[in-house]
């Protein structure tokens, strides 16, 4: 049963998104969604079971191992006996002869020097850095819905846009012919008036193409199949002046919160740990062990057979093996901590690009909204004055596509800023929305 739901679960997500279809999806709707349909998120998760799994192992030297054993032996050996023991003549073979054991046998480290801790503890810092590693996939995967929901919405307004220019355009037509009958403008009013016409179909088509496009790239940033119908809310979003962000304190806390750097932090203390288990190759291994079962000659053994004892290891040359590795530990470790300050300058550095990206957007977004009053107002003006004869077409359609420019550029700047202010949230840490475990 349990297998049944595991498999039936992804067509369940799927079957709500289908029975919520006729509500626009929000953006947070969209990143529960990816997290819990992108593939890369599981990858990100089964990467953490197997750090885990791999902790158990190496806490597992701190028990003692137990097996049950059973051998058998036929053996012949000669004895090297001292002259006067046994009397002249008497055999000095002993055999051949069968050995039967079946019994029990344990092992237990007693003390290795810090191996054991050392195995562990490297163990441990792995099993953090794939955690790391999770919530740094669950931050992009949140980014990359960002992008492609605001990148969606942006096509959805630029297709508005082409279609109120294609009206605009007919209307155009429209009052160019009526003035052709009239007798007041020539033919040729009528022909640029129809190529503008043509022109903004044209547009409105390549904006259409341009919304397919976005939601494929939506559906496949949620892990979902790239032809499923979708919606979402264009509702205004809240533009923030970046003013009012405090730059220092946003690089500050993207070097204590960027999951990329905790993990760097890890991986140096697993190197540390790397350091302490070459050094205790130095050290003696002391090992406590004991058997218990019963030996003889034939099928059911019937003599007990036991053994109680402690051994000491302690190698005095391996070659330089031990040498070379500890200095390629040593290596390791400081590999790590350059790593670890390469890429906390270049967090830094993101966050610095991120920051200036996002003022650059904020401006585009005011200086747009004047040039649209503009554009918008300088149409009216020169289509009142076509009407009434003391325009040309040409000037019409200047205006119009002046009209057309600026609110395309509106659109983008508009998403564009969206799109930086999630850039700039991911640069510094900040948990995107619903992106939190």
């Amino acid at each position: 049963m349990r297998n049944i739901l595991f498999l039936a679960w992804p067509l369940l997500v799927l079957a709500g998104v289908t029975q919520a279809a006729d509500n626009p999806l929000t953006l947070e709707e969209a990143v529960k969604i990816a997290l819990e349909q992108n593939p890369s998120n599981r990858v990100a998760r089964e990467g953490v079971n197997g750090a885990t799994e791999a902790v158990g192992v190496a806490r597992a030297p701190y028990y003692p191992d137990l097996g049950l054993a059973a051998s058998y032996d036929r053996w012949q050996r000669h004895a090297f006996l001292p002259n006067g023991i046994v009397p002249p003549g008497s055999p000095t073979i002993i055999g051949p002869t069968n050995d039967w054991f079946t019994g029990v046998t344990t092992h237990y480290t007693l003390f290795d020097f810090g191996r054991r801790r050392a195995k562990l503890r490297a163990a441990q810092a792995r099993q953090g850095v794939a955690q790391e590693d999770v919530d740094r996939v669950r931050q992009d995967i949140a980014l990359s819905v960002h992008q492609a929901y605001f990148g969606l919405v942006a096509s959805l307004e630029t297709e508005g846009v082409a279609r109120r220019a294609l009206a605009r355009a007919e209307d155009h037509l429209r009052v160019a012919k009526e003035r052709k009958a009239a007798g007041a403008v020539p033919q040729a009013d009528v022909v640029r008036a129809q190529v503008e016409v043509a022109e903004a179909q044209l547009a409105l088509e390549r904006a259409e193409g341009l919304v397919r496009v976005a939601k494929g790239n939506l559906n496949t940033a949620m892990g979902l199949p790239v032809e499923r119908p979708v919606e979402v809310d264009r509702s205004p979003r809240e533009i923030v002046p970046p003013a009012t962000i405090n730059l220092d304190e946003a690089l500050k806390r993207a070097v204590s919160a960027r999951p990329e750097l905790r993990g760097a932090q890890q991986r140096i203390e697993a190197a540390r740990q790397g350091v302490s288990l070459a050094r205790s190759a130095y050290g003696p291994k002391v090992k406590g062990e004991a058997s218990w079962g019963w030996r003889d000659t034939s099928y059911f053994p019937h003599d007990k057979d036991w053994l109680v004892g402690v051994s000491i290891d302690l190698p005095i040359f391996t070659g330089f093996a031990r040498k070379h590795q500890m200095s390629g530990a040593r290596s390791a470790l400081s590999r790590e901590e350059a790593d670890a300050e390469r890429l906390t300058q270049a967090v830094r550095q993101e966050v610095w690009s991120a920051h200036s990206k996002l003022r650059e957007t904020y401006e585009a977004t005011r200086s747009t909204e004047v040039q649209l009053r503009d554009a918008q107002e300088s149409l009216r003006l020169t289509s009142e004055r076509y009407q009434a004869g003391a325009g040309t077409i040409t000037d019409l359609l200047d205006s119009e596509a002046a009209l057309a420019r600026a609110e395309a550029v509106r659109v983008a700047a508009l998403w564009d800023y969206q799109v930086s202010k999630s850039l700039f949230q991911r640069s510094t840490g900040e948990q995107l929305a619903e992106a939190k475990r």
